[in-house]
């Protein structure tokens, strides 16, 4: 069987490297490819516009600059301040857009920088029911609000969808470790997705029809007065930074539904953590300190996924 054609498109967006690539099955299909694949990255650029912390003009800056009344919003808005407030309350607090003056604190003020500055020291925060509110078209910031824990993969999402639509039945989009991956790549074979972090650094997942989310403290952490800080800051201890866990990747139906837990699975903790992804029935791959691999669900997805090295501590 002769291999199809592959079209590749990377750029970046929402501050981090983006990676789409659709099968076609001719070169007519492969003309129409281009320019869908021009319309993706589009959706990208949308949805830095709306949610980017670090741009001033997007959408979230600007409320962020109008705090303590009630602005009206996108639709996009509306619906991750939403999901927003679902997953704090799913994670007992852990996971909460507040903390960007947290990271702020500690010099995490662009996608780049990673300076020294005093670690912040927060008083107890209210719910966050009382500072993030929604009604109708209008949304409430009592406090300023970063939902890119949640942002990447609900894009990564709108372009998926955007695909699908438009007829491709084989495709693959990253977005840094948040991907979803559509049928087969141009050779037949199921998507392949390295796993960071792993003791054996050729180990991959290998997917198809689903999404995954990735979060982990390997890429973006630094030094403050001789202490390692990474960016994943625990709302409910903001001053502790573990390295415990290495990275968690979450496997589900759609993207934004596994990056709403993944971070959320690393701040955890190893133990408690896997102990909540088995309550939960999370598909879930940590990888501990030490590069080890370990799947709390293992008997329910062993047969979605495959693994090119060592399959479990």
């Amino acid at each position: 069987m002769a291999e199809k054609l592959s079209l590749k498109r990377k750029f970046k967006a929402l501050g981090t490297d983006v990676f789409i690539e659709v099968v076609a099955k001719s070169q007519r299909t492969k003309k129409i490819a281009k320019k869908d694949l021009k319309e993706a990255k589009k959706i990208f650029l949308r949805g830095q516009k709306i949610f980017c912390r670090f741009n001033p003009a997007s959408g979230l800056s600007k409320l962020n600059r109008n705090l303590g009344i009630w602005k009206k919003a996108s639709p996009d808005m509306l619906y991750l301040a939403k999901r927003a407030l679902f997953y704090n309350r799913e994670s007992g607090g852990l996971y909460d857009p507040r903390v960007i003056e947290a990271l702020e604190k500690i010099g995490y003020k662009d996608d780049k920088s990673a300076i020294e500055k005093p670690v912040f020291k927060s008083g107890k925060l209210k719910n966050l029911s009382a500072d993030l509110k929604v009604k109708q078209d209008k949304i409430f910031f009592g406090r300023r609000m970063d939902f890119s824990g949640i942002a990447k993969g609900y894009v990564v999402d709108q372009a998926a969808q955007f695909l699908k639509k438009r007829g491709w039945k084989n495709f693959f989009i990253n977005a840094n470790g948040d991907a979803y991956a559509a049928g087969r790549d141009a050779k037949g074979e199921k998507w392949k997705l390295p796993i960071e972090g792993a003791r054996n650094k050729r180990t991959a997942i290998y997917f198809s029809n689903q999404a995954v989310a990735t979060s982990g403290v390997i890429k973006r952490q630094w030094k403050h007065q001789g202490k390692n800080v990474h960016h994943l800051i625990n709302p409910k201890n903001p001053n502790r930074f573990s390295f415990e866990t290495k990275a968690v990747l979450v496997l589900h139906k759609k993207v934004e539904q596994a990056d709403g837990r993944a971070k959320v699975l690393v701040l955890m903790g190893p133990r408690r953590g896997i102990r909540y992804a088995k309550r939960k029935k999370l598909k879930a791959i940590f990888i501990d300190k030490q590069g080890r691999i370990v799947f709390p669900n293992q008997r329910d997805y062993e047969f979605d996924i495959m693994l090119q090295c060592s399959r479990a501590l």
